[in-house]
């Protein structure tokens, strides 16, 4: 990337001194003239996007950092502006309370004033946003110059133009992206009725769930969902969470998504769900057992602590990307917060995100993220980010058949570290029944997603039999208990994980 820069630096440089000299060629003034003009035309969107599938599709990672100054620079004119910079003294120079970094940032400050303002613009004209806890800057970029200039400049972790929406330039995309708000009605070979009146989940029992609450049900232990958020119109979730055999924990909202297309807004849209999907996942992991009749998680006991950080599933855009990693340094700084569920992700690397999951990784939180649900526009991905971080721990799911096989829409690979059973094999493709949005009412929700928050949930109970464990000790188990341990499978890492054997 630097000697493209460097490249086009040079060429920029022959290009003035060609034109001032009496003795150059009018065809080759006109030839580099040409070129430079190209290299001043941003890329279109389908053209940013071709880059970005090539990599992917090809299962490398897509990475920013990798792309040349005109490709960032074009995502930037497309992405309203907005570029947002990582800078440190190291790559691992993230965290503002350790760091020295005071001096890069007002370099880089004074560097982008300098030359895409000409000098005249305030920092307050440019400047978006100071992260509060990571060293991260957002700042309004016009010119390829900069862009260009920052790319040369020590200090540098990554430049990402994060207001770039892939999705909004993929046709094939589907504006669901793993919304909705359907019910349906459960049939009665995918669950048992237990006391006091709680339907389990078929998949729970591939798991040995109900015979390891015998030993732990997640009382004490923080379970933090960034997702949707959670829908303020099913009392199971809200304030009838303590109800049954759910008892002595506590529900509590919070919203970190701004639902604005203005990069400078704050406000954000609040806690509740508008999409449906973090609903299903917060249920998956902790809705109550008590005498309604609805299923019930896989932590009854456990404390909720829901962020709707995200719009949807696809962490597209400045705001969704924002809005998570404020909730990841959010629940990072919490104590009582020992397990993150985040069954949300995109196709490519998004440096932010990554420095808050290293942020709350560092803190002794336990990251559990989604290896990817296909689309019609993922099929071709592998597993995805941040799943595929060392940070985090990455489920996918599968089917009950005899032999392990993906669901039809999870997918698999050597960053896989376990797998849940979610999938009736040759059944009608029946996934887990879940708690729906609204009173009453109940869904049958699949993919790497429910498979997430069910890990999630089982580690909470783990957990929860030994409080005082720390989180390498908590996955070591979990690890321990899994079907291929102590070897690890190519495409499903350790595998079913048995939760009985894990909490005894």
């Amino acid at each position: 990337m630097k000697n493209l820069n460097l490249k086009l630096a040079v060429l920029m440089a022959a290009f003035g001194v060609i034109s001032c000299s009496k003795d150059a060629n009018i065809e080759t003034i006109e030839e580099e003239s040409n070129v430079v003009t190209l290299q001043r035309t941003p890329l279109t969107p389908t053209q940013i996007n071709a880059k970005i599938n090539e990599t992917v599709s090809s299962r490398e990672r897509f990475e920013w950092t990798n792309m040349d100054a005109h490709t960032i620079w074009s995502a930037t004119v497309h992405g309203d502006q907005i570029l947002t910079i990582g800078y440190g003294n190291d790559e691992n120079d993230f965290n503002k309370e350790n760091s020295s970094a005071d001096g890069i940032r007002d370099r880089l400050i004074q560097r982008i004033a300098a030359i895409d303002g000409n000098g005249q613009k305030k920092t307050s004209d440019f400047l978006i946003e100071e992260d509060d806890k990571l060293n991260i800057i957002d700042v309004k970029v016009e010119n390829l110059e900069t862009v260009v200039d920052l790319l040369s400049q020590k200090g540098i972790r990554y430049i990402e133009p994060t207001g770039y929406r892939y999705l909004e330039y993929e046709v094939t995309a589907k504006s669901g992206a793993g919304c909705g708000y359907d019910a349906e009605t459960l049939n009665s070979a995918d669950y048992t009725t237990i006391a006091p009146g709680a339907k389990v989940p078929w998949g729970f029992y591939e798991h040995n769930i109900p015979a390891a609450w015998s030993y732990s049900t997640g009382a004490g232990v923080g379970i933090g969902v960034i997702d949707t958020g959670l829908t303020p119109n099913n009392s199971l979730m809200n304030g009838n969470f303590n109800d049954g055999y759910s008892s002595g924990r506590f529900v509590q909202k919070f919203g970190t998504y701004v639902d604005s297309w203005w990069p400078w807004s704050r406000r954000t849209d609040g806690p509740n769900d508008r999409c449906g999907h973090g609903t299903s996942m917060t249920a998956v992991a902790t809705a109550p057992r008590n005498n309604n009749g609805m299923p019930v998680g896989v932590a009854y006991n456990a404390n909720l602590i829901s962020y709707r950080g995200t719009k949807n599933v696809l962490l597209d855009g400045y705001h969704e990307q924002r809005g998570v990693a404020n909730a990841l340094t959010a629940l990072g700084n919490r104590s009582d917060v020992k397990v993150i569920s985040m069954s949300i992700g995109h196709i490519f690397s998004v440096g932010r995100i990554k420095d808050a999951v290293r942020y709350a990784n560092n803190r002794g939180k336990l990251i559990f993220a989604a290896g990817g649900t296909s689309t019609s526009f993922t099929n071709f991905v592998g597993v995805i980010f941040p799943a595929w971080m060392d940070e985090t721990v990455a489920v996918t799911g599968v089917t009950d058949a005899n032999y392990y096989e993906e669901c039809d829409i999870c997918h698999k690979g050597n960053k896989i570290d376990f797998t849940v059973v979610m999938q009736r094999d040759g059944n009608g493709s029946r996934t887990m029944p879940v708690l729906s949005y609204y009173n009453n009412q109940t869904d049958y929700v699949g993919g790497s997603s429910v498979a997430t928050a069910t890990t999630a949930g089982i580690a909470a109970l783990v957990w929860s039999r030994h409080p005082s464990w720390s989180k390498t000790q908590v996955l070591n188990r979990l690890k321990q208990s899994a079907d291929f341990y102590p070897n690890r499978n190519s495409q499903y890492g350790y595998g079913n994980i048995d939760a009985l054997q894990a909490v005894q």
